[in-house]
């Protein structure tokens, strides 16, 4: 099977990520007298989906760059380049936007440890401005050392030794080290479990689309273990292996793989980047407890919030690629075309 091959179902497990940390991320800051194993317990722990964006990352990025990087297919130059020009725009005009809103010395400090993407190099950073972007840094740095992950997982015993070489260093940070998930070691095994997938895609696709149920039923069950035992690696670690699994091998039901879902995945990112700064927007006109009943505040802030973001993301993408393609056609206007050179010999 290529290493080309598109899983559309990913798209859904991206989307319904990037909503879930929204609708977290809204009850963790609006203040909401609500509780109950749903809000006390269930919503809180989504914030643990950026592991399962990381197993995704892994995963994705092997299944778009691995054998270019493994075949000289691609020079490093292309890979930074491409990498760079999908992160760094949207970025940059929300850490500008964040800067208008709140300036000081030390945000321009962070403005500027943001707009270089190596601030995930930085120990223990802890940036306020885009604080959520904490997650790109990470993966910016995953982005820096992907040929040598691709070497890691290049030999399949070699693989299995760096994922648990990982594991161990996971429990390190936090034992001895003290790091948390901001940093790439601690970090590392989630990409790793992505590139492990990545190497066994064919087998798994095939188990995933034959065993559907059972791979439901023990993702469901692996589920139900994290809320008994808690925020435990090993077992995010099970059940975020086991929804992509689910996903590569979902060809055609639509729960993961639709327009919605397809849609949503495409504005992904930038939604988790920008959902604060929208939510901060409701926060100031008063709205996020418009209602007497918490539960109909919390939904109703959810949905502006949500709506907000992918309203803003699709139009900030659509706006910095219309503002990129003419940056780079700048050389065009000013130094001639062949065809334009030619009519002018002709005209002479």
């Amino acid at each position: 099977m290529s290493a080309k091959s598109h899983y559309d179902a990913i798209d859904g497990l991206r989307a319904f990520s990037a909503l879930g940390i929204v609708i977290m991320h809204v009850l963790a800051n609006g203040k909401y007298e609500l509780g109950g194993f749903l809000f006390s317990s269930m919503i809180p722990s989504l914030t643990n989906l950026v592991f399962l964006f990381m197993i995704i990352s892994g995963f994705a990025m092997c299944c778009g760059y691995y054998d270019k990087i493994i075949n000289n297919e691609l020079s490093i130059g292309q890979f930074y380049g491409k990498r760079i020009l999908k992160i760094l725009p949207f970025f940059a005009l929300l850490c500008l936007i964040d800067f208008a809103i709140s300036p000081s010395v030390n945000s321009l400090y962070e403005v500027f440890a943001n707009l270089t993407l190596c601030f995930g190099l930085l120990p223990n950073a802890n940036i306020s401005v885009i604080g959520v972007g904490w997650f790109l840094g990470l993966v910016f740095v995953f982005y820096l050392i992907f040929p040598f992950f691709c070497y890691l997982i290049s030999n399949k015993i070699r693989a299995w030794v760096s994922f648990f070489a990982a594991l161990a260093f996971n429990l390190f940070c936090s034992e001895y080290f003290h790091i948390n998930r901001t940093n790439i070691m601690y970090s590392a095994v989630f990409f790793l479990a992505g590139g492990l997938i990545f190497i066994y895609r064919g087998k798994l696709q095939i188990i995933a689309d034959k065993f559907r149920w059972p791979v439901l039923v023990v993702g469901a069950a692996l589920a139900v273990l994290y809320y008994i035992f808690g925020a435990n690696v090993p077992i995010m670690l099970a059940v975020f292996a086991v929804f992509l699994i689910y996903a590569i091998g979902d060809k055609k039901r639509r729960i993961l793989n639709n327009r919605v879902t397809r849609f949503l995945s495409g504005v992904s990112m930038e939604v988790y980047l920008c959902h604060m700064i929208i939510f901060r927007v409701i926060e100031k006109t008063g709205l996020t407890h418009l209602f007497g009943a918490e539960v109909l505040s919390y939904i109703f802030t959810c949905a502006g919030t949500i709506l907000g973001a992918i309203l803003f993301s699709f139009i900030a993408q659509k706006g910095l690629a219309f503002l990129i393609k003419k940056a780079t056609n700048i050389p065009n206007i000013i130094k001639p075309s062949k065809e334009q050179l030619s009519v002018k010999r002709e005209k002479t």
